[in-house]
């Protein structure tokens, strides 16, 4: 899966395409070389990695908050949050925003890979194993161009208790992240 540099720049721009009839798209990122999605409606801007503000008593996966044009966002480091330790970053990681429900949240990922467009026959279950923490945070898996792609669930991704640990703060106490 590769991005032109149209769909890049549409990305980045925070461009959406709705979901019609049985199929909904998607946008496809990683974390080393495991492919995930999000449901494009839910993301309201792509940008590149920004320092975060750090907060204290948080769990290890919330990597501080960000003031995006004043609205406090939280930052979760998504390979930490499935276990595999924090991530490194570089100017090359990117943060997926998104809503939750009524809340803004970010994600921390390595690289956006494509827009892709699944259909209800498309999607598999996740198996019922014991497959450790991450597989619960999952909707479903797809085959796209012969690589596994799982479908996060941010609703159980994201409990109201964690992405609620950076909302106490007034936005004039963030460095404003937004390059406007």
């Amino acid at each position: 899966m590769t991005t032109t540099p149209a769909t890049t720049e549409r990305l980045l721009e925070g461009g959406a395409v709705s979901a019609t009839g049985d199929a909904t798209q998607m946008i496809t990122f990683t974390l080393g070389e495991e492919v995930y999605a999000v449901d494009i409606m839910s993301v309201r801007e792509i940008k590149v990695w920004t320092e975060t503000t750090p907060l204290p008593n948080t769990p290890e996966f919330v990597r501080g908050v960000i003031n995006l044009r004043g609205v406090i966002v939280p930052i979760f480091d998504l390979r930490e949050r499935f276990g595999q330790g924090r991530t490194v970053t570089t100017k090359t990681h990117v943060i997926i925003i998104i809503a939750v429900g009524d809340r803004t949240i970010g994600i921390l990922v390595d690289a956006v890979s494509d827009i892709v467009t699944l259909h209800d026959s498309d999607l598999r279950p996740v198996p019922e194993a014991e497959l450790g923490q991450e597989s619960a945070f999952l909707s479903a898996l797809a085959t796209v161009n012969d690589k596994m792609v799982a479908l996060i669930a941010p609703e159980r991704l994201f409990s109201r208790d964690a992405v609620n640990s950076g909302a106490d703060l007034a936005p004039e106490q963030i460095p404003d992240s937004a390059a406007e």
